[in-house]
């Protein structure tokens, strides 16, 4: 899929540019996109006017490096015939050991762009910086750091980004990265941890909710049950607020764990120190995406539930039941036992639902998927040609 963005207007003398933006599906496709929508106006000069094309094509499926995606992506530029080309992906590259924010290779005009490297938060705002960083490498301007923000104080605090030209070859890297012109990479610590949250973001944490469909179902009929229990409500009000707390977490827990358990969500470790490497953020990154969606549910639940209680249990009919004055409190307390129960009850009926819509959450499944779309394009292609060929 191709779209194409450029100014409203030609100069009598301007020199017309084409940037290809090719993009993985779901958060890079949005991120190239809004780029596609901004670049043209940041780009354009008397000189040159810009346009932009956007191609959602998953070349890095299935590449742990960015050599191999780079040459995809060089060759998506010559068939397109654009002037120079950025590969927008979430999939998340290291070299020795650091998070990789791009690659570029000048000569053959092209780049990548990991876009978890650039953290959880303002992933457009990032990326645009990244983008016009690559466009100024690409183009044989003077690069600044400074000129677009990747220098600024809060970036150098939470997780500094280095240029590197020509870096050398490491014996351990996942890509072979001797062609590679230009690099930006974080730090090695602080920019992991950046890239765990950009990875979650990726995951988009809050689509599980609406995933989770025979889950939730069994949660709202559970609590509904709760609410119409004199006996839970007396047990919930004897209940600590530190057991409540812990009794939250639990339920919590029992339902990622069950999830992850029913659905395979596990990557599984590999041989070689890398691929454990690999494995352990995808684990870790399925964990807290995993944690972060049946959070949200939780607490959409509760809302929920609070509600209804505060709707249909008189103040009186509560206090009669618990022996002693109702105040809001209390209907705090109603709403969030009937909550952590129905959330328990929930992890029985994520036993039903789809692998499909559960998996989103795991990058290795995304991966996979996208690999054998990628198997299949290429399939009809060479089917394409021998076809045309024995004609």
């Amino acid at each position: 899929m191709s779209t194409e963005h450029g100014g409203d207007a030609e100069a009598p003398n301007s020199r017309i540019r084409t940037l290809g933006l090719v993009a993985d599906p779901d958060l890079p496709q949005q991120v190239a996109e809004h780029l596609a929508e901004e670049l043209p106006e940041q780009l354009g000069s008397e000189e040159d006017e810009w346009r932009i094309e956007v191609d959602v094509d998953p070349v890095a499926a299935g590449q742990h490096g960015t050599s191999d995606i780079l040459e995809a992506t060089r060759k998506r530029l010559e068939r397109g015939g654009w002037d120079y080309a950025i590969c927008i992906t979430d999939l998340p590259v290291r070299a020795d050991r650091r998070p990789v924010v791009a690659d570029t290779k000048i000569d053959q005009r092209v780049a990548v762009v990991s876009l978890p490297t650039l953290g959880g938060t303002q992933p457009y705002r990032r990326a645009r910086q990244v983008v016009l960083q690559l466009v100024d490498e690409l183009t044989a301007q003077e690069p600044d750091e400074g000129r677009y923000g990747l220098d600024s104080r809060l970036t150098e605090l939470v997780a500094p980004i280095r240029r590197e030209q020509e870096p050398a070859e490491h014996s351990e890297e996942e890509d072979h990265d001797e062609e590679i012109d230009v690099r930006y990479s974080a730090t090695r610590n602080r920019g992991r941890l950046r890239l765990l949250s950009g990875m979650v973001r990726s995951n988009q944490p809050w689509r599980l909710v609406f995933g989770l469909r025979s889950a939730l179902a069994a949660a709202v009929a559970t609590s509904a049950f709760g609410l119409s229990s004199s006996t839970i409500w007396q047990i919930g009000d004897r209940l600590g607020p530190t057991r409540q707390v812990i009794a939250a977490v639990l339920s919590v827990a029992v339902l990622v764990l069950w999830l992850i358990t029913a659905h395979g969500l596990w990557e599984k470790q590999r041989d070689s120190e890398v691929d454990r490497e690999r494995s352990l953020l995808y684990n870790v990154s399925t964990l807290a995406t995993l944690t972060i969606g049946v959070g949200c549910m939780y607490a959409g639940l509760f809302v929920i539930n609070l509600l209804t209680a505060l709707f249909l249990v008189p103040p009186g009919l509560l206090a009669s039941s618990l022996g002693h004055e109702a105040d809001f409190t209390r209907y705090l307390t109603l709403a969030w036992g009937f909550t952590t129960m129905g959330v328990v009850a929930g992890a029985l009926g994520s036993s039903l639902e789809s692998d499909a819509a559960v998996r989103q959450a795991a990058y290795g499944y995304r991966e996979e998927q996208r690999r054998s779309e990628r198997r299949s394009e290429q399939e009809d292609e060479q089917k394409e040609r021998r076809e045309s060929s024995a004609d």
